[in-house]
């Protein structure tokens, strides 16, 4: 079960305009997305109450996966200005 999870194919096609990791297109990544935004919506039902908290907990939750999106996107993660790889 876990050589599924962690295979070295990637799980987030890479953006075809700017930097970073574009939509998943396998099904780790999109259990990766959909974790990654239940646990910031989860952060904020709960912390709702506590502002300063919850901006300490937001920023940690929103930067603390990047680098396993940066590991898990196809080509990695440059700048792209539009244009195809074989162009």
């Amino acid at each position: 079960m876990l050589h599924v999870l962690f295979d070295r194919r990637p799980w987030f096609r890479a953006k075809s305009h700017g930097y970073g990791a574009g939509l998943p297109i396998a099904w780790q990544g999109w259990l990766m997305l959909g974790m990654h935004l239940a646990l910031m919506v989860g952060a904020v039902l709960l912390l709702n109450d506590q502002p300063v908290l919850l901006a300490v907990t937001i920023f940690f939750c929103a930067f603390a996966p990047l680098p396993l999106y940066r590991a898990r996107t196809e080509g990695g993660w440059r700048w792209r200005w539009g244009r195809r790889e074989g162009r």
